[in-house]
């Protein structure tokens, strides 16, 4: 399985995640978050289910799978020796209920692959307290951006086990924008109307923007480490109404984020970016089921490589929550997820204008691997 594979897996994932949340809403979730859950349900799986979520995630077996994810933990998430790179973190966790054990090759699987640790609660008896143990582990490893990815509710005496993932980034900009110069613009509505939002601007004569037909794409180099190289990418229809167009092209073309990321700076005239601050939270089942990821979610005989149980009860994935956060401000992003992509004449100077005074697409992506940890959408940036 190709990091590329990988990349198109999100890219899919985001178009329908987008389509069908995003109609009137901000929205941000990590499409690695998800797959690094999904893939922890595929390493406790067999059969037709199995060969599903490989075919879902690209991958030809388990073990490059396993591989992917592997690496993925290891490169992108390694702590960074440098102060000035990105603070970015993931965290998986296993909560088993205290009457069951994992089988050792699962096991092994959790611990080395995924670097997760298994904890024992009682969701039979104590499902509230589980659930409070589940959402405090949250809230840590989001440095407090997610307090409950467990809903009320969401655990029952029939549940056995619980897999949780946390990403938290944070990174400056390797160029601030200067917080004197932010001011109030018009931003415009998907429905035609307008609001006044503050705007950030830069000094800086030259940015990384790359034109193509019917939008363009400004790349933020957040401030690097001596492994890793982050950027925010912001890609901005022309139309001010020509995001869900947008949408469809970024999630159904393969390759499409690695063949419209800006390499070159520019000369820029008109520039202004929105800060925006939101959070947004959905149960991700009925996308993937939608997208024909069905069996993992269907009582089988297939989830058997997980735990050895007394009653051998035939287990099936409930629901997959995804909670993110983002800020996005003068200084850089704070961001965090937990889930349970022109011609010249003459000598004439040509500036290229870069306004979102509308509504578009991000990403923040790591650059030496292609990984993508964040994809979302700004359709309103006072909303929260």
């Amino acid at each position: 399985m190709a990091q590329q594979e990988q990349v198109d897996v999100s890219l899919n994932l985001s178009k329908h995640i987008l389509l069908n949340y995003g109609k009137d809403s901000n929205l941000v979730f990590s499409p690695i978050s998800i797959q690094v859950i999904l893939g922890l349900v595929a390493a406790g799986s067999s059969g037709q289910t199995l060969d599903q979520l490989l075919s879902f995630l690209k991958a030809r077996t388990i073990d490059e799978l396993n591989y992917l994810y592997s690496s993925i933990v290891d490169r992108v998430f390694a702590k960074d020796s440098s102060s000035s790179g990105p603070c970015l973190s993931l965290a998986n966790g296993v909560w088993l209920q205290k009457s069951l054990t994992l089988k050792p090759s699962f096991k092994e699987v959790v611990e080395t692959v995924y670097k997760a640790a298994c904890r024992q609660v009682d969701f039979e008896s104590k499902e509230e307290d589980a659930r409070n143990v589940v959402n405090s582990w949250a809230e840590k490893e989001t440095k407090g951006l997610i307090k409950e990815i467990l809903p009320s509710g969401s655990v029952d005496s029939s549940t056995k086990l619980v897999f949780a993932n946390a990403l938290y980034f944070k990174g400056a900009w390797s160029c601030e924008f200067d917080a004197s110069r932010t001011k109030d613009n018009e931003f415009h509505l998907l429905d035609g109307s307008s609001i006044q939002v503050p705007f950030m601007t830069s000094n800086k004569k030259k940015q990384l923007i790359r034109v193509f037909d019917g939008f363009k794409v400004l790349g933020l180099p957040y401030k690097q480490g001596d492994k890793r190289q982050f950027s925010m990418y912001i890609f901005l229809p022309d139309a001010k109404n020509g995001l869900p167009r947008l949408v469809e092209k970024f999630g159904s073309v393969p390759g499409f984020l690695e063949r419209h990321i800006p390499y070159k700076e520019v000369e820029v005239g008109a520039f202004r970016v929105p800060k925006f601050k939101f959070s947004f939270e959905f149960e991700a089942s009925d996308v993937l089921k939608e997208l024909g990821l069905v069996l993992p979610f269907t009582r089988n005989d297939d989830l058997t490589e997980m735990a050895d149980s007394p009653v051998g009860p035939k287990l099936c994935v409930s629901r997959i929550f995804h909670k993110s956060f983002i800020e996005v401000n003068e200084q850089g992003t704070e961001a965090a997820a937990v889930a349970s992509v022109s011609i010249v004449l003459l000598c004439r100077k040509f500036y290229i204008d870069f306004v979102a005074d509308h509504p578009f697409l991000f990403v923040i992506r790591e650059n030496n691997t292609g990984s993508v940890q964040f994809i979302g959408q700004v359709l309103n940036p006072s909303s929260t």
